[in-house]
């Protein structure tokens, strides 16, 4: 599964540092933690059961910096299901 351009949009800005973050995208209700930079690590994506939880697929972003803080690597990787 691959997360689509219009939510890849989403997830390419930056928020609060350090926070979860929910926003609810036409039938998809997004969860993503932020790292200190305040940039999306980790994407719950599907339909929040409650308050907490949302109930779909699980992603993980991968960032490579080199050694003056440039981004060399990013990309998301699918983790599996989310309960």
């Amino acid at each position: 599964m691959k997360i689509g351009e219009q939510i890849q949009k989403i997830l390419n800005k930056n928020y609060e540092a350090s926070s979860k973050i929910h926003i609810r995208y036409q039938q998809y209700d997004l969860v993503f933690k932020t790292d200190k930079k305040g940039r999306p690590i980790l994407l719950f994506l599907g339909k929040m059961e409650d308050k907490e939880n949302v109930k779909g697929e699980r992603f993980a972003r991968r960032l490579k910096e080199d050694a003056s803080g440039n981004i060399i690597k990013d990309h998301w990787e699918h983790k599996g299901k989310a309960t």
